[in-house]
């Protein structure tokens, strides 16, 4: 069985603020703890009005100061905006408040548009990319101090934090393969690559004091539902919030419109089934074919699954559809409305025995 986690980005909805997309955000995460997910990564954006994750850190410590077992961390840091050393001691901080639970997911795009970016003091020298660099400082700054040192993390050296590269491209394949680390590619955001990078991670692992095999997480956008006929209509909130991103209006989370897509041109209906093109969208059985199917063409070892869904309810429905096809229940999923508490933690014992095993080779 293939290990679920969640990706979220705290989506600010219409008529809510950012403060209710945090606290939705925390309950989330217990929901998916109970379930038995194995993570809940929060995403760094920025300049973005429908997201409100943007001082991840801070939203990962919220998270993971309201939770008790799932390990919570960055799906991921935008390293090009920040210096590794504070990553180091923000990462250093999180895991020494929750020793054994903090992840660090790094990524090489902003997270935003250009000028944003260089609103964020990192790039106004106009130097080269130094991303490879940048994580490998980040890497020697968690490792014990040696005498003579002349920086250090504090807190952060000799603390063992997990360190995966994230990508949508064949160049965060080649880092992750040259630096022994674990790959998660963001198939939500880059479906085209996914192959070849996979390909590329794969073909040039090497093995490093942190992971001896290659490692495989990959994003889907996932909407579960009662039905196939449900699931389109919710997904319509992400199709809305997409169309406007990419054409320069982003705004917070919409509520869904029936039959939204017939209703674009063709060209931005070319551009939404380009986006949806590995989205996973429907009813039970729906969702189980098509991520058992996905996971197993793809050799995942891994699957983390982001929800926007403007109806919080919603969306946590939609973690425990997933959650529950995945450990092989259709039948009860499809005729139980909303579980009960009682029948939640039992329908993950056998997914958490299965994710324990999954996850033999990392944390």
């Amino acid at each position: 069985m293939t290990v679920l986690s969640v990706l979220d980005v705290a989506p600010v909805a219409q008529g809510s603020d950012p403060g209710q997309a945090l606290r939705n955000s925390l309950d989330l995460a217990r929901h998916a703890e109970r379930l038995g997910y194995r993570r809940f990564w929060l995403a760094e954006h920025h300049n973005m009005p429908g997201i409100a994750s943007a001082a991840t850190s801070v939203a990962i410590g919220y998270v993971a100061g309201g939770t008790s077992t799932i390990r919570v961390g960055a799906g991921g840091i935008m390293l090009p905006n920040h210096a590794p050393l504070a990553i180091a001691e923000q990462f250093g901080t999180l895991e020494s408040l929750f020793p054994g639970r903090i992840d660090l997911g790094l990524g090489r795009a902003p997270g935003s548009d250009q000028v944003t970016a260089q609103a964020m003091r990192r790039s106004l020298s106009g130097e080269e990319d130094r991303f490879p660099q940048d994580v490998a400082e980040l890497i020697a700054l968690f490792r014990p101090v040696v005498e003579g040192q002349p920086v250090q993390a504090v807190p952060g050296a000799g603390l063992e934090v997990p360190i995966w590269i994230l990508g949508s491209s064949t160049f965060g394949a080649q880092l992750a393969a040259y630096l022994g680390l674990p790959f998660a590619f963001a198939a939500h955001i880059g479906p085209q690559a996914l192959e070849t990078a996979l390909a590329v991670y794969r073909q040039g692992f090497r093995p490093s004091e942190r992971l001896q095999q290659p490692y495989v997480m990959l994003t889907m956008n996932t909407i579960a539902a009662e039905s196939d006929e449900e699931a389109r209509f919710l997904a319509s909130s992400m199709q809305q919030a997409f169309v406007s991103q990419r054409t320069g209006r982003p705004g917070r989370l919409p509520p869904p419109v029936e039959g939204y897509a017939e209703g674009l041109d063709p060209d931005r209906r070319a551009m939404l089934k380009d986006f949806l093109s590995l989205a996973v969208v429907g009813g039970p059985r729906t969702v189980q074919t098509q991520l058992e199917s996905f996971a197993a063409r793809h050799g995942a070892d891994e699957l983390i699954l982001l929800s926007q869904i403007f109806d919080h309810s919603k969306r946590v429905r939609s973690l425990e559809v997933a959650a529950g096809v995945m450990a092989g229940e259709v039948a009860e999923v499809e005729g139980n409305q909303m579980f009960t508490d009682m029948g939640a933690e039992r329908r993950s014992a056998p997914m958490s025995a299965s994710m324990a095993q999954r996850n033999s080779r990392i944390r």
